[in-house]
Order: C-alpha cells, then sequence, then structure tokens
C-alpha cells in the first residue's frame, strides 16, 4: 500500500489515503516519487474542464527513483533517477512517424483510460494523465519516464516534466523567439515564470510580465521580466504602450487559457508578430475575431501543446542549462508541501497566488 491523493469524482475534494498498486507488468515501470508539482492542467482535470476518469490519481510533473521494471524493459534499472513524461509518444502514428510532431501523438494519453491501482475497498483508480505523481509510488509505461542527467536535484527536477518543458518549448519551438524581441507573458504561474526564463535564454530584449496580482511583479523580474503590467480593463493598450513606438510586442505568450487573456495577447501583438496560446481553456471560453483585423494585422496565431517538445530530446538540453546556471528550477517554487497540501494549492491557484507549489515526498 502507498499513500496518494485520491479524486473520487469530477469537483469533489482529494482524500489522501493508501491504495494497492500492483507491480509492475511487462513494459512497466515502477517509480517512487520524489516530488511532483501540482500543476493548473491537474485542477483542470479535477474540475471537469479536461476530462478524467474517476476515481483517480491525478499528478503528471514528478520525479523519483525507480523501484522495479517489468519483463521486456532493460534500457531502465532501479536505481534509476527519472523523470515523468505525462504524454509519451509511441513512435508510430502519423503525427510521430510522419510529421515528427510527437507532442501531437494520438496515443499518448492511452494509459488514462485504464485502471493502474485500486482503493481499499478494490475500485479501480484510473492515473491522471497517464502517471499519476500525486502518491508515494506510482507504476506508469517505459515510454512514460525519461533519464534524469546528473546534476540536477532530484525534487526540483520533477518540474521538467512540464512547467519548464512547456515554457521553453512555447519560447523556442513554438513561438521562435529571436535574439533582441520583445516578448509579453501573460500569467506567472509555474509555467509563465519558466516562460519568462526562457524568453530571457533566447535573448529577447523587452519582457513584459501580465498578471491579475501585483504581488508577483518581484518573481516576474527575478525570472527575467523588465516590466509587469497589472492585468485590467485596458491591458493590452498598457503592454504596447511600453514597447517602441506603442507598436506592441513581437511575441505574446498566454500562460492563462482564458478567453479574455487570450484576446488581449493578441491585441498587444504588433502587426506581423506572433502570439502563442499555451493556458488550456475551457470549451466554453470563446474568442471572437473579425475577417477583417484579421488580414489586416497578419498577426500569426498558434496553440502549444506541451510546449511543441520533444522531452526525450529536450529535458538533457534544458538540464544542462540548470547545471550550467541559465535556468533555476527552484525559483519556479513558491511552496513546498505534502500530499495533504495539494487541496490548498488548488484554492491557490484559483485565486491567482504563488508560483508553482511541489509536493516533496
Amino acid at each position: 500500500m502507498v499513500r496518494a491523493a485520491v479524486l473520487p469524482a469530477v469537483s469533489a475534494p482529494l482524500q489522501v489515503t493508501s491504495i494497492a498498486l500492483p507491480d509492475p507488468g511487462p513494459g512497466q515501470v515502477r517509480v517512487r516519487l520524489a516530488a511532483a508539482g501540482v500543476c493548473h492542467s491537474d485542477l483542470s482535470l479535477a474540475n471537469g474542464t479536461l476530462r478524467q476518469p474517476v476515481p483517480a490519481v491525478l499528478g503528471h510533473e514528478g520525479a523519483g527513483t525507480v523501484v522495479a521494471v517489468g519483463d521486456d524493459v532493460l534500457d531502465v534499472a532501479p536505481g534509476d533517477r527519472v523523470v515523468l513524461n505525462w504524454a509519451p509518444s509511441c513512435g508510430e502514428c502519423h503525427f510521430c512517424a510522419q510529421l515528427s510532431e510527437p507532442w501531437l501523438c494520438v496515443r499518448a494519453n492511452e494509459a488514462t483510460t485504464t485502471p493502474y491501482a485500486s482503493t481499499r475497498s478494490g475500485d479501480g483508480l484510473y492515473p491522471g494523465l497517464s502517471v499519476a505523481a500525486f502518491a508515494e509510488e506510482t507504476v506508469v509505461p517505459r515510454r512514460a519516464v525519461l533519464p534524469l542527467p546528473p546534476g540536477v536535484p532530484l525534487e526540483d527536477a520533477a518540474l521538467l516534466g512540464c512547467a519548464m518543458l512547456t515554457g521553453y518549448g512555447a519560447v523556442h519551438h513554438s513561438a521562435r523567439v529571436r535574439v533582441g524581441e520583445s516578448v509579453a507573458v501573460y500569467g506567472v504561474g509555474g509555467v509563465g515564470l519558466a516562460t519568462l526564463q526562457s524568453a530571457r535564454l533566447a535573448g529577447a530584449g523587452q519582457i513584459i510580465a501580465v498578471d491579475v496580482s501585483p504581488e508577483k511583479e518581484e518573481m516576474a523580474r527575478a525570472a527575467g521580466a523588465t516590466d509587469f503590467v497589472v492585468a485590467g480593463e485596458k491591458t493590452a493598450k498598457a503592454v504596447r504602450g511600453l514597447t517602441e513606438g506603442g507598436f506592441g510586442v513581437d511575441v505574446a505568450i498566454e500562460c492563462v487559457g482564458r478567453a479574455a487573456t487570450v484576446r488581449a495577447a493578441w491585441d498587444s501583438t504588433r502587426r506581423g508578430g506572433r502570439t502563442t496560446v499555451v493556458g488550456i481553456g475551457g470549451k466554453d471560453e470563446q474568442v471572437s475575431f473579425s475577417a477583417l483585423e484579421i488580414f489586416h494585422f497578419a498577426r500569426e496565431l498558434r496553440g502549444c501543446v506541451y510546449g511543441d517538445s520533444d522531452p526525450a530530446r529536450d529535458v538533457p538540453v534544458l538540464a544542462q542549462h540548470v547545471r550550467d546556471g541559465r535556468l533555476e528550477l527552484g525559483s519556479l517554487v513558491t511552496e513546498r508541501v505534502g500530499l495533504e497540501g495539494v487541496g490548498a494549492a488548488f484554492d491557490a491557484m484559483r485565486a491567482g497566488r504563488g508560483g508553482r507549489t511541489l509536493v516533496v515526498f
């Protein structure tokens, strides 16, 4: 038995309890978690914005140590330090094999629909986003673990599994920020802080952070922001007013997932600029554009899944940046808690407080 934070039903409070975790089967790996980040996607799964079979153990941003492997697993072994990959690509589908876009793999979340453990009463438990990291230990498919390069603290390495991969990828792969360009980042949570650091790493010139909470200015500037705007009714106008000539930023990256912030990000982007949407909004969040403005502003608007990242390729790159001091994983974390603190972390996200909460085991 291991302790886990269980979501018994959609929108129900989490319950910290013991669950029965089986030994790894063929092609599976059992991992003892060192830490797991609490991401807004976990909240979206808990409240039904994203579909998730229940009862479930959420948590998808984690790192730990392999404790057992199943048959046919030959390339990882007990004792190996690993990062969990919540969207493991199959390497065979149209997006993986033909398009080389593993972040769009059609089989990435297959494990989500199959129970992986059970409650004390014997009911099946589903793994949130395939990995179920809000537990002392988990069992995942082999392709859902990535070897952690040496020199990166294991607890902080959990952030490589989502926040840092997404923020780095949004800047380097999706928005393709170039040296000297101006960037606005909407939302200074865990992913937003990672995006700010990554924009600085890319050599962006002006970096404008936008958030509803003025208390986030200090950590935004520590992550690389040169300017800070408190979001309000005229956010886009305020952002444009900070740019040279008032034309707007070259790149706006939305990390909130709300129609109003997507629209503000678009409106703050210069003509011919690029707007990238990282935040996951609900299906009822509608964003409207006129046909004339799409033509006139000639902006690029695109979505961004998992930072358009290939974790097997990008995690070693990020680890090198961490070792060299160019990226700071620990600075994304504003609170470290136990499993009992996940519910409070959800409350903080709803209220727009803090950066990333890290569950430490």
